[in-house]
């Protein structure tokens, strides 16, 4: 399978690293990149991991980078927005690339199990010097195959508890990409072009890799260890620094809740203070905020595994399924095992 605009390439990965696009007096070598598409894949995430390729080929008016995208069978696959998007054949026929980026957006866990073929075919690319990695849900093929086992990983934020559960062997970080021994791993959304960049960084200098921010409006590359999620106090325009210190202790201990005087005591405010802050600044109660989050969290768990809805109350620091079942029907109108039969059709639920 031949990338776009592109002549047969050599089989070899090293074959290819050797061909080489001549500009003037200096020689780079064409890296060659693979693009499976699965089914629900982010058109966002695609897209800020392709397009630094084709800027830097342009900024620097040589052939840095070639690439080919593909599916599991061959055919086109429908991304996440409902856009169809045309492959050049199946993986099985991808010419070795140097590099693969596995694209997996909703349902990333499913769709992976859909396709045990890929277990075999990412882990043979692996061992014949492929550079492999996974972009937003991505990840989950790799860790299928065994390619993250004791590895340092990451996921979208959204899939973080599953895959937690499902691949305990891997070291799971928070952080908007990794790469760690050959596998590369990447939080998805805007973060695949910080990757992208990365990856020009390393292999054609900082000031090739500036301008291709720069092509992107894109004024700061961030690097891996930045956090995925939005700090407390921009998210919920907070102005109170010590308001915002207290969020982010209630956000982090969901399943097993600070009591407020607790939360007061370690953000140097008495609990009258934090009541009247919620108030001015969130227009809530603290104990509100909080179960809001609980619930939050609760629904994500409902949509993104298939734990029982009583280990799921559990998580999220409910005493009981039914005072869980109780809140969750107050705020979204039906109980918990019907928010699941509805996301998931035909499948036998946990009573709630």
């Amino acid at each position: 399978m031949t990338p776009p605009g592109r002549t047969a390439q050599p089989r070899s990965a090293r074959a290819r690293q050797d061909a080489t696009v001549a500009s003037g007096d200096a020689a780079q070598p064409t890296r060659s990149l693979g693009f499976l598409l699965l089914p629900q894949f982010s058109m966002m995430a695609f897209s800020a991991a392709l397009e630094p390729l084709r800027a830097a080929n342009r900024v620097s008016g040589k052939t840095l980078y070639a690439w080919s995208l593909c599916s599991a069978d061959g055919n086109a696959v429908s991304a996440s927005n409902g856009i169809s998007v045309r492959v050049q054949g199946p993986l099985a026929a991808l010419e070795r690339p140097d590099m693969l980026l596995v694209c997996v957006g909703l349902d990333a866990l499913q769709l992976t199990l859909a396709h045990p073929r890929l277990k075999g075919q990412l882990r043979q690319l692996a061992s014949h010097g492929c550079t492999v990695g996974g972009v937003s849900g991505g990840s989950f093929p790799l860790a299928e195959a065994g390619l993250l086992d004791g590895r340092r990983c990451t996921v979208h934020w959204e899939y973080a508890e599953l895959f937690a559960r499902r691949y305990p062997r891997a070291r799971l970080l928070p952080d908007l990409f990794v790469v760690d021994e050959g596998v590369f791993t990447c939080s998805g959304g805007t973060a695949a072009l910080d990757l992208m960049l990365h990856f020009i960084r390393e292999h054609h200098g900082a000031d090739l890799a500036a301008a291709v921010a720069e092509q992107f409006i894109h004024p700061r590359i961030r690097e891996q260890d930045d956090g995925q999620r939005m700090d407390s106090g921009l998210r919920y325009r907070i102005t109170h620094p010590r308001l915002a210190d207290a969020v982010r202790l209630i956000a982090s201990a969901l399943d097993e809740p600070l009591g407020l005087s607790a939360v007061a005591t370690r953000v140097g405010l008495s609990t009258r203070q934090i009541e009247r802050l919620f108030a001015q600044q969130l227009g809530t109660t603290p104990g509100q905020f909080h179960l809001g989050l609980r619930l939050a969290r609760g629904r994500q768990l409902l949509r993104e595994t298939a734990a029982p809805v009583r280990a799921i109350a559990e998580d999220c620091g409910f005493d009981s399924a039914s005072h869980f079942s109780q809140a969750y029907k107050r705020l979204h109108g039906c109980r918990p095992s019907d928010e699941r039969r509805r996301l998931h059709p035909g499948k036998r639920t946990t009573p709630s």
